[in-house]
């Protein structure tokens, strides 16, 4: 098993009924990327699905992926497609529960948005989530 220092949470920075098939596809047919974006993706309805197994890696953050496990809420654009935290309450309890899990097996990993790594120049994902989850931390 890899090191896991953080657990990073993303938003897609789509529209919230954006299909997941449709994010694989331009990770693989735009981006190139052999591996997903991110380890789960959380649906409007709530659902979690794992889009990698977490002893891979994903693409999440460049240049920090080894030692991270990276969640994505699909959202996180307005219709005019500004930043804009579009979680349902579905998305928002799905993530808390599987943050919970991942720290009871990561204890020491380190919650915290996208957009708190150094050199990271966007609002993903478009909220907090270093000081929404630091009581999980």
């Amino acid at each position: 098993m890899r090191t896991i220092n953080y657990i990073v949470i993303h938003c897609t920075a789509t529209q919230p009924d954006v299909k997941i098939e449709s994010i694989k596809r331009y990770w693989r047919e735009n981006l190139k990327w052999k591996n997903p974006g991110y380890h789960y993706m959380i649906k409007a309805d709530g659902k979690t699905v794992n889009t990698l197994p977490i002893d891979q890696v994903s693409n999440g953050v460049a240049g920090w992926n080894s030692q991270i496990i990276n969640i994505s809420y699909i959202g996180g654009i307005d219709k005019s497609g500004n930043p804009e935290d579009t979680r349902t309450e579905e998305q928002k309890k799905s993530i808390v529960k599987l943050l919970r899990e991942l720290k009871s097996t990561f204890p020491k990993a380190k919650i915290q948005g996208h957009r708190d790594f150094p050199n990271v120049y966007k609002a993903c994902p478009s909220f907090d989530a270093k000081t929404e989850y630091s009581g999980l931390s």
